[in-house]
């Protein structure tokens, strides 16, 4: 997919973006300190913050967990959280280590059928210079869902299907979107949160 840059200016991709995507907090630096000491260059740290975000950090939805977490720090702290809460703590790593990283966003549908409705899903960009810009979706594999860190050949976690109304947006927004993070902030539960999330940017 071409992606579509919201700012050609790779600066705005490595601001923080209180309280949301923060990289100055104590957990993250500990996570990008120990990220750095086993990674060498911005390819391999970028891969190891995105198996951070995709393998330590379990997804609530399939937890069946109620906890909703927001900011990067809670994410990491509580080692749990929903796509977009992942999102935001990738995004943290990377730009804590000045890899630009971007947000994206899918339609999908919510449990599978069109009955069910629609639902934003939340995944990220990367900029690596020797690459340019890439997806990556740290969302969590489990059966039936294998993201990887494919740079070549994008492995997301779901697979967009027009035919019924799946939309696969290709701008890479700065900032995550603000009615995501509003309903994120003021969802009771994960069950609230999974029913009124956004359905469109």
């Amino acid at each position: 997919m071409k992606l579509q840059l919201e700012s050609n200016q790779l600066e705005d991709y490595l601001q923080e973006i209180p309280p949301v995507v923060q990289f100055y907090t104590p957990l993250i630096q500990k996570k990008i300190s120990e990220i750095k000491s086993r990674a060498s260059n911005d390819h391999d740290r970028a891969k190891m913050a995105f198996e951070t975000a995709r393998d330590e950090i379990a997804h609530n939805f399939d937890t069946k967990s109620d906890n909703i977490t927001v900011n990067a720090e809670d994410v990491l702290n509580r080692k749990e959280g929903i796509c977009f809460a992942k999102s935001h703590l990738l995004a943290s790593l990377l730009r804590g280590m000045e890899i630009p990283a971007g947000f994206c966003y899918q339609k999908v549908l919510k449990k599978g059928t069109v009955e069910s409705g629609y639902a934003l899903h939340g995944l990220n960009a990367i900029y690596l210079p020797e690459t340019g810009w890439f997806r990556v979706d740290p969302r969590g594999n489990k059966l039936g869902i294998d993201s990887q860190f494919s740079i070549e050949e994008e492995k997301l976690a779901y697979p967009i299907r027009p035919e019924l109304g799946e939309i696969d947006y290709n701008i890479v927004l700065t900032k995550p979107l603000a009615t995501v993070v509003h309903f994120m902030q003021e969802s009771r539960n994960c069950e609230q949160l999974f029913n009124s999330r956004p359905t469109d940017l």
